[in-house]
């Protein structure tokens, strides 16, 4: 078994610090970033049913002539959150639990939290 290195470790210690709250909320479900260094998806999880209610990423079919024409991947990560927020409140979810998912709430990944609460989500 390979040991993890102090920096997997710390890495580790964030990500799951953010969702030990998160995961057991009752009656939200999750908003879930996920970031690369070329893309951007998101998801809503229900995690009591292990469901996912609604998703969006910058590789979608739907969106893909505006991440073609965005200038910068904020603007895809805006693009995103949008998108998103429309899928989830097509399935009546209002309300959510922002999961960075270890990542520095900065940049992209605030991005995509500020456009979804532009559209109507709560959180």
């Amino acid at each position: 078994m390979k040991k993890m290195s102090t920096n997997e470790m710390r890495n580790d210690r964030r990500r799951n610090r953010s969702k030990r709250n998160n995961i057991a909320h009752p009656s939200r479900p999750r908003l879930v970033v996920y970031r690369s260094n070329k893309h951007i998806s998101a998801q809503v999880i229900n995690d009591h049913d292990g469901n996912t209610l609604a998703s969006a990423s910058s590789l979608d079919k739907t969106i893909e002539k505006l991440v073609k024409k965005a200038k910068s991947k904020i603007d895809v990560s805006i693009l995103v959150g949008k998108t998103l927020a429309e899928r989830a409140l097509k399935n009546k979810v209002i309300e959510v639990v922002f999961d960075r998912n270890g990542y520095p709430y900065h940049g992209r990944v605030k991005a995509v939290a500020d456009a979804a609460r532009e559209a109507g989500l709560k959180f």
